[in-house]
């Protein structure tokens, strides 16, 4: 574990040129030693209908994924003797710009598709000043990561809450006092926070805070995604990330209003549908996205200090 949590304070420092292939044979050394793993990414990308380059691809971006992280938790953003901070450009920022000019609180989603852990990090960065945005995660197992992910995701503008019913508390604060929060729609909640509802042709357990929230508070509904850029395309575009912003679809607006949990996660599933397809092949087709939800994750956290 000391030598695990080594290379990764070392791989903080690497730039993501240096990463982003290794990360890509990592995916592929996973793809090849796992038959479950191998299974699941084939059976959700073919239901998905992707063909078999996106399927390939998504393997290794899977493993890209989780080699960048080091440099987006543990990076010192451009220190000296440190490699810079990853650069981000926006699509359509203005849809953020009117949103926030509502002087409401701001909902952000955006599933496990590209550098989803860049999209609150870019928010705070440009938007943050001005309204500051609250993030729900889940902690690692491992004490070392779970420090490391504390320290990485709060930064000036942005405060991440744990997985706990004072979590959750904390989101609805901060929509209610006019703030932005983000959550991660398609992970699979605790049993008794979501409802079953069609996700790319299966029945997935998806979660109904998001739609609740949205409801009870009468806040803005944005979806963004992280592009993650190849190097050719880093050198075009003069960044290693885009994040792409789009209002809300008006049939999640009206199924949210309706206050419906089986239609609002219904159409909250098509949304993501729709935003995967824009780049299938950087969603996590490997993520478990069909089980069974778990009974005690919140139960257990709410003992302790306030996903």
């Amino acid at each position: 574990m000391w030598f695990v949590s080594r290379l990764f304070f070392m791989a903080a420092s690497w730039p993501l040129g240096l990463l982003h292939p290794l990360g890509a044979a990592l995916g592929w050394l996973v793809y090849g030693l796992s038959p479950s793993y191998r299974r699941r990414l084939a059976a959700h990308a073919r239901g998905a209908g992707l063909s078999r380059w996106q399927r390939w691809s998504a393997v290794g971006h899977a493993g890209r994924m989780v080699a960048e992280l080091p440099r987006l938790w543990a990076g010192d953003g451009g220190r000296e003797g440190q490699s810079p901070a990853p650069r981000v450009v926006w699509r359509h920022p203005e849809v953020v710009e009117h949103v926030l000019g509502q002087g409401q609180g701001a909902l952000l989603l955006t599933p496990h598709i590209g550098c989803f852990e860049i999209i609150a990090q870019a928010y705070a960065a440009r938007f943050g000043a001005r309204q500051p945005i609250t993030v729900l995660y889940r902690p690692a197992r491992q004490a070392w990561l779970a420090e490391v992910m504390v320290h990485a995701r709060n930064r000036p503008h942005l405060t991440a809450s744990p997985a706990t019913l004072g979590g959750v508390r904390q989101l609805m604060r901060a929509l209610k006092s006019g703030q932005t929060i983000g959550l991660l729609p398609d992970q699979v909640p605790p049993e008794g926070m979501g409802v079953w509802a069609p996700f790319f042709g299966q029945p997935a357990y998806t979660m109904t805070m998001a739609a609740k929230l949205a409801h009870q508070t009468g806040c803005q509904v944005l979806i963004l995604r992280g592009e993650r850029l190849s190097a050719r395309q880093r050198r075009k575009v003069g960044a290693d990330f885009i994040v792409h912003a789009e209002a809300a679809p008006e049939a999640l607006m009206a199924a949210i209003a309706s206050g419906d949990p089986a239609q609002s996660a219904a159409a909250l599933n098509r949304a993501m549908e729709d935003l995967i397809m824009q780049c299938p092949q950087q969603y996590l087709w490997g993520y478990n996205r069909y089980k069974q939800p778990r009974a005690e994750i919140l139960t257990r956290a709410a003992a302790g200090p306030a996903e």
